[in-house]
């Protein structure tokens, strides 16, 4: 998924829910579980944090490097109970 479409189902759900309605994330969908969001980051945060902890040069490829500064990741925050896997059948 794209963020431009992620937005779109965002704009979609506040139109028709309300833009003060609570999103969470459903994992696992063989044993769900319904999750809070603690927050965002991607790829390039990541590595810039890493390379501040480790305080070394990678020797990855600029290629990959770049292709991995491009995902954009929601984090999941605290397990709210269990979910159902009918989450699945009905995400478009």
């Amino acid at each position: 998924m794209t963020i431009d479409e992620l937005i779109e189902r965002l704009e979609e759900a506040k139109d028709t829910f309300g833009g003060d309605t609570e999103v969470r994330i459903m994992t696992q969908q063989n044993w769900p579980f319904e999750n809070t969001i603690y927050g965002t980051t991607n790829k390039e945060a990541m590595s810039d944090f890493d390379d501040e902890e480790n305080d070394e040069d990678d020797e990855e490829d600029e290629d990959d490097e770049e292709d991995e500064k491009t995902v954009f990741y929601i984090v999941e925050g605290t397990q709210l109970g269990y979910g159902d896997k009918t989450a699945w059948d009905t995400a478009y």
